[in-house]
């Protein structure tokens, strides 16, 4: 693979992870989401407003024009497994940002996904 190709794909991975934890920002400021008639015009404002829902929102439109591009240059079965990159990227930050649990185990598994990552890179 290219490098070129593989930054398109990091790109948009990193670009989607950054997607998430703008939209957890954003869900965070506005509180536990109700589903119901009362709730439901009143909660999609709030969600609307929010800066972070916004840019998450961005994020992912940017990302998928950057994911579209990397995929004309690289094999979907080597570029979709690159996305497990993002739960890295994304648990890391949720541990430092939002003090989310960062277990032995959940270690483990981000090493077993680096792992698999490097070797498909590699193939």
């Amino acid at each position: 693979m290219k490098l070129s190709s593989f930054a398109f794909i990091l790109i948009g991975v990193l670009l989607n992870a950054v997607a998430q934890l703008l939209l957890k920002a954003g869900t965070n400021a506005v509180g536990a989401i109700e589903i119901g008639r009362s709730e439901l015009w009143p909660t999609a404002f709030k969600l609307a407003t929010q800066l972070p829902i916004i840019g998450g929102l961005a994020c992912y439109g940017v990302s998928l024009i950057v994911w579209i591009i990397g995929l004309s240059r690289v094999d979907v079965s080597v570029a979709y497994p690159l996305l497990s990159l993002g739960y890295v990227v994304n648990a890391f930050f949720a541990w430092y940002l939002f003090g989310e649990a960062m277990p032995l185990q959940r270690l483990a598994g981000i090493g077993i996904i680096l792992v698999g990552v490097y070797v498909l890179a590699r193939s």
